[in-house]
């Protein structure tokens, strides 16, 4: 089956996750991604738990859809290797901290002059320019800069880092983004460039709402717990046997909720409850009033009685039983497949559903220099020349 980006050649010298999840994309769309290893170990996660048969399943998530080259970069030989790839590539990714790819001869302006269309695309904590190139960023870094933590939490606590690796998440979709459309100025200008990504640009670009309110009014953002900061109800409330998730934030659904979900057409006629500026601004007594309709029954008598009338709701999973619903199995968001070390293994499926040119997982995570012999031998290296190169820990 046809699929978009194939053709396209990735050189991914970058590691752990934000780098890696950008080309393992490229890969499920079909680009041929080769995975550079830094020698003598590998990718970082490489040795993060858990394991299955010696191999990390962290690694294992990020990287399939990639052949795997383990190169000593530091040593000319082994730039030399990278060198020859570059000649062939379209895209370049790495995602160490700035001045590195200079130091070994892998900065824009060499990669450029052995490839002049070549689209390289940089990721970092904080961007290659400002004061604060040169510091080292972590997801939970950006998270702290951003302002992010300052406002997630419940409103008495003290910051809480959102759960996932949000702001490496959202480098990696910004430097995915970025890379296509780059790549489609490419094909009609015949035009290589430079993409600089930092996870603290590309997280602070999602915060939209927040911006909203700083710039409009002056408001600085603090944690809200589940409660939205300018629509109410749309937050998670307590029952007889847990917390769901209500998003009646418009006039109709507030009127349908109270008519008929809770019974409660009084409130339609309470000054503090008129509009949704108000019923945010009062947001307190309205969760309390809430609540205390909703703790006389159980989670799964309201989320029905919610569906029943189609105002926006829904349970507040653990993550074991967000993978075992029967919608999220229906949309096919868990594939297993086969690894050569870990035998079958599961992983997550693709999120967009292409109609004519479908993502696919055609190759497992490669192991640590899996495919060494073979993209040597493709660049016209003889077997004797490659055993020479393994002697003498150029490649592992």
């Amino acid at each position: 089956m046809a699929q978009p980006l194939r053709g396209m050649k990735v050189i991914d010298v970058s590691q752990v996750l934000a780098g890696p999840y950008c080309t393992m994309v490229l890969g499920d769309m079909g680009a041929e991604v080769i995975k550079v290893e830094k020698f003598p170990n590998g990718d970082d996660t490489r040795a993060m738990a858990p394991f299955v048969n010696g191999e990390s399943y962290m690694y294992i998530m990020v990287n399939r859809n990639k052949k795997g080259l383990c190169i000593n970069l530091k040593s000319e030989e082994g730039r030399e290797i990278l060198y020859e790839l570059i000649r062939s590539a379209d895209v370049f990714v790495e995602n160490f901290r700035p001045g590195v790819m200079k130091k070994l001869g892998l900065d824009y302006d060499t990669l450029k002059a052995l490839n002049p269309s070549l689209i390289y695309c940089s990721i970092s904590g904080y961007g290659q320019t400002g004061p604060y190139r040169d510091k080292g960023g972590f997801d939970i870094i950006a998270q702290g800069f951003s302002g992010m933590m300052d406002m997630t939490g419940e409103r008495d606590g003290k910051p809480v880092k959102v759960g996932i690796a949000i702001h490496d998440i959202a480098a990696a979709h910004t430097a995915l983004q970025s890379i296509l459309a780059a790549y489609i100025h490419r094909l009609k200008s015949g035009e290589g460039q430079y993409i600089d990504v930092s996870l603290v640009d590309s997280g602070l670009a999602w915060t939209v709402w927040e911006a909203a309110a700083y710039f409009g009014s002056g408001e600085v953002p603090k944690r809200t717990g589940t409660a939205h900061r300018v629509s109410a109800p749309y937050q998670g409330f307590r029952t007889k046997d847990g917390f769901i998730l209500i998003g009646a934030a418009n006039q109709k659904l507030w009127a349908a909720f109270c008519l008929y979900v809770i019974n409660k057409p009084e409130w339609l006629e309470d000054e503090r409850f008129l509009t949704n500026a108000l019923r945010a601004r009062h947001v307190d007594v309205l969760t309390e009033r809430i609540e205390e309709v909703l703790v006389q029954n159980t989670s799964q008598y309201w989320l029905e009685r919610l569906d029943r009338h189609g105002i926006p709701s829904g349970p507040i999973y653990s993550y074991d039983q967000t993978l075992s619903d029967a919608h999220v199995q229906a949309r096919e968001m868990i594939i297993e497949y086969p690894h050569p070390v870990g035998g079958k293994l599961k992983t997550l499926g693709f999120p967009a559903k292409f109609s004519k040119t479908p993502c696919q997982l055609t190759q497992s995570a490669p192991l640590l220099g899996q495919h060494n012999d073979e993209i040597l031998r493709e660049l016209d290296y003889t077997d004797k020349d490659i055993e020479g190169l393994r002697q003498r820990g150029v490649i592992k």
